[in-house]
């Protein structure tokens, strides 16, 4: 079985602030070592990167070299693999999207959608309930 997650778990495990800190260090934890493939896709590591080091975001937000170090320790384990859009990518991004009510907000999370279903991933973990708009996946929340 293979799954995802999404920015929002990376972001509450880098953020000792935040109340679902203990929580979402606990649960990436647990995944990590968890025998299935767990997928970073490219999008979910960007909106990390680009959130994280964002000082209008946070008040102390975390050094590039920092956040980089993160996303590399996940990359570097055996169960953790990551990888992007294929020559099917558009056909998916443009199911997902077929009903038009996709746009501004929900782009991103209709472009992870699209890949998780290009990649045949059918479940990401997530505290973002826009994400039970989509078909196709199951979403589930660590922290219900």
């Amino acid at each position: 079985m293979s799954e995802t997650i999404d920015a929002n778990l990376l972001l509450y495990a880098s953020d000792e602030t935040s109340p679902f800190h203990p929580q979402a260090l606990g649960f990436l934890d647990q995944l990590i070592r968890a025998p299935g493939l767990v997928y970073l896709f490219w999008p979910t590591v960007m909106a990390y990167l680009r959130v994280a080091t964002h000082p209008a975001i946070f008040a102390r937000p975390l050094p590039t070299d920092i956040a980089i170090g993160n996303v590399e320790a996940l990359l570097g384990l055996p169960n953790v693999q990551t990888t992007g859009e294929q020559d099917r990518f558009w056909q998916r991004y443009r199911g997902v999207a077929a009903d038009g009510s996709v746009s501004g907000n929900l782009v991103p999370d209709a472009h992870l959608v699209a890949l998780m279903l290009e990649h045949g991933v059918r479940t990401i973990w997530t505290n973002d309930r826009d994400f039970r708009r989509f078909d196709g996946i199951d979403v589930r929340d660590p922290f219900a």
